[in-house]
């Protein structure tokens, strides 16, 4: 596993990390989650995202008994507080009020300290943001008030997919650590304000779905469908879903012989210098091998790292 530096925090995480929301979904294996989990840590991995929305606490708690289970080993975690109003992606319209007043971030903090059973979390999110928040610095206050007390180390924001304008204001007003932002072979539109912004401010950056919801596995069908209820379906509907695969179609061509489509997928991401660590989820064993292994890999061919660029898709936001 090779390791990275995570913005101006300093820490250097394993650049593939572990997204948990899999780990919340009704029906969950819990055991084989367990199993998962700790194979990762075996096999070098230390960064590990997760949210209070994930089960309700459920996958914090799940992380929590990882933690207890390696006291000898320095792993990062990495939680988000959940919108007041409950309500993915956010809207326009929403005002801190409506997301994330002062009492309810101090509420989520408190318990996520609880589900994961630890003293401070290293870094919080929040979960959703409008970058026309940045100007009401209650949040800000907020933070700061909340880091003193030791509750957490860092702050960052996690955007909404297609949205990656959508936070550059906050990362340039100096308040944030880190930024969580939708990243991949498709979703190429960080890379045009948010990355060179989180570079010029030291902001540590994590690159989500970058399997594009499970499409640049290769392995979905139209009749595709996922356990755990609306949210993660609405990611992927059959009308998008088809446009989806006749693009994914068009990339199995170039996949050369010794690789996989999900293998060239991470190293296109890890081949940006400027991603901190990108967090595929994984619930199964074989997942956690298969991607970790993707750190000891060299780097994609030039050329068809320049090929796979050409297949960027501005879509429409969620």
């Amino acid at each position: 596993m090779r390791y990275r530096r995570f913005g101006r925090t300093g820490w250097m995480i394993s650049e593939i990390g572990y997204e948990m929301w899999g780990m919340g979904w009704t029906g969950t294996d819990d055991g084989e989650s367990r199993h998962s989990l700790q194979r990762a840590v075996d096999l070098g991995c230390n960064f590990f995202d997760t949210a209070w929305a994930y089960g309700d606490g459920h996958s914090e708690k799940t992380l929590g008994e990882l933690i207890r289970a390696n006291p000898g080993k320095r792993l990062y975690i990495a939680t988000k507080i959940p919108p007041k109003n409950m309500k993915w992606p956010s809207r326009r319209e929403y005002t801190l009020d409506d997301c994330y007043p002062p009492e309810h971030v101090e509420e989520y903090v408190r318990r996520s300290l609880k589900n994961l059973g630890i003293p401070t979390i290293d870094l919080i999110q929040f979960h959703t943001w409008e970058d026309q928040w940045e100007e009401d610095h209650r949040w800000i206050k907020t933070v700061e008030v909340l880091r003193d007390k030791g509750m957490f180390r860092a702050v960052g924001i996690s955007l909404n997919r297609r949205e990656p304008w959508n936070g550059v204001h906050a990362v340039r007003s100096g308040a944030l650590d880190a930024v969580q932002v939708a990243y991949n072979i498709f979703d190429q539109g960080p890379e045009d304000e948010l990355l060179p912004a989180c570079k010029e401010m030291d902001v540590g950056i994590i690159a989500r779905v970058p399997l594009d919801e499970g499409a640049l596995t290769g392995t979905l069908t139209l009749e595709s469908r996922w356990p755990g209820g609306g949210l993660r379906n609405s990611c992927i509907n059959r009308s998008n879903l088809e446009a989806t695969l006749e693009r994914v179609d068009a990339l199995k061509s170039l996949v050369p012989k010794d690789l996989t489509l999900p293998e060239i997928a991470l190293r296109f991401i890890l081949d940006n210098p400027l991603i901190s660590t990108v967090v595929p989820g994984m619930r199964k064993l074989t997942h956690v091998e298969t991607n970790l292994a993707v750190s000891e890999a060299a780097p994609l061919p030039q050329d068809l790292h320049e090929i796979l660029k050409g297949h960027r898709w501005d879509r429409s936001p969620d």
